[in-house]
């Protein structure tokens, strides 16, 4: 793994949730770091690539990474407030797309799964100032 890459990952570890590419790269300039928002892309995708951390697209398409804290395959539920985000299981998610894939004569079927939500800290929040 690059200098970069680790660098990156650093970063991501020391983050509560998920954070962009911009967020990032201001984060390691802002610390000092002599590096591009390309090669934070890169570091990313190659991080991304090693199951070393989780990548989900936001309501908005943005893509958020931060550092897996599972390492078998997981889908996340995901506030739209505040980001809290909360690793899930999904036996049902598996099932379903292996018979999907299998339906169509797929094999090698992968799937993202993201699931958005408002978590009980901002709902509670949200009814409180009504």
């Amino acid at each position: 793994m690059s200098k970069s890459s680790d660098a990156v990952h650093a970063i991501l570890r020391q983050s509560e949730g998920f954070r962009s590419a911009q967020d990032i790269f201001t984060k390691m300039r802002a610390d000092g770091a002599k590096i591009g928002l390309t090669t934070v892309y890169r570091a990313l995708q190659s991080l991304s690539d090693d199951g070393r951390v989780d990548m989900l697209r936001t309501d908005d398409g943005e893509s958020v990474y931060r550092a897996c804290e599972s390492d078998v395959h997981h889908h996340h539920l995901v506030c739209r407030r505040c980001g809290h985000t909360v690793e899930v299981a999904g036996p049902d998610v598996e099932r379903w797309a292996e018979a999907v894939g299998a339906d169509y004569g797929f094999i090698e079927v992968t799937h993202t799964v993201e699931v958005f939500g408002t978590c009980p800290d901002c709902a509670s929040a949200a009814a409180g100032s009504r």
